[in-house]
C-alpha cells in the first residue's frame, strides 16, 4: 500500500518531460532517428513520458512490470506494429523512474531473443540511471539501429519508404 502511494507521489511531482527534453534534444532525436532508418528497412519510434497515468500507478505489482505494460501499451498506440515487414521497435522512456524499455514487433522479435532484449535495456539504463538522458537515448537508438541492419539491411537500390514519423512522441 504505502508503495503503490509513494510510486503516485513521485510521480504526480515529476513535472513535464518538455523541462528536461527540450526542442533541440528532440530535433537532435529526429535526426538521429532519420538517419538510422536510412541503414534498414526498420521503423524506430522513441516515446518519452514524463509519469505514468494514474490508472497505471495504482495497479500492483512492480515498477519494472508496469513500465513494461505501459510500453506494451504506447507500443500499439503509436502504431509501430502497423509496418509492412513487422520490424518496428519502441525505445519507451519514463522520466520519473528513469527507465526504458525496448518493445519490437513479431517479425524482428523472432530474430533476437528475450535475454538479448533485456541485456540491451540493462545496459542502456546505465546512462539513463546516472542522469545522462541524452545519452542514454542516443546508445538506445544506436543499439536498436544495430539489431536492424544485422537482420533487416536495407538492400542497394532500394526505396525505402518512412512509415512511422520519426519525432519523438512526447508526454
Amino acid at each position: 500500500m504505502w508503495e503503490r502511494i509513494k510510486r503516485v507521489v513521485r510521480h504526480r511531482w515529476a513535472g513535464e518531460s518538455s523541462r528536461v527534453v527540450g526542442p533541440d534534444m528532440l530535433k537532435r532525436f529526429t535526426q538521429q532517428v532519420a538517419k538510422s532508418e536510412q541503414q534498414h528497412s526498420g521503423e524506430v519510434r522513441i516515446c518519452i513520458e514524463a509519469a505514468l497515468p494514474n490508472s497505471y500507478l495504482l495497479r500492483a505489482g512492480s515498477m519494472r512490470v508496469i513500465t513494461r505494460q505501459r510500453a506494451l501499451a504506447q507500443f500499439g498506440k503509436l502504431r509501430v506494429w502497423d509496418t509492412e515487414n513487422n520490424n518496428g521497435v519502441l525505445i519507451y522512456l519514463l522520466l520519473a523512474d528513469r527507465a526504458i524499455e525496448l518493445v519490437a514487433d513479431r517479425g524482428l522479435n523472432r530474430l533476437v531473443t528475450p535475454q538479448d532484449w533485456q541485456s540491451m535495456v540493462q545496459s542502456l539504463g546505465s546512462a539513463i540511471h546516472s542522469g545522462h538522458i541524452e545519452a542514454g537515448l542516443v546508445q538506445a537508438i544506436d543499439a536498436v539501429s544495430a539489431v536492424l541492419v544485422r537482420h533487416f539491411p536495407l538492400q542497394a537500390g532500394s526505396v525505402r519508404p518512412n512509415e512511422l514519423p520519426d519525432q519523438p512522441n512526447v508526454q
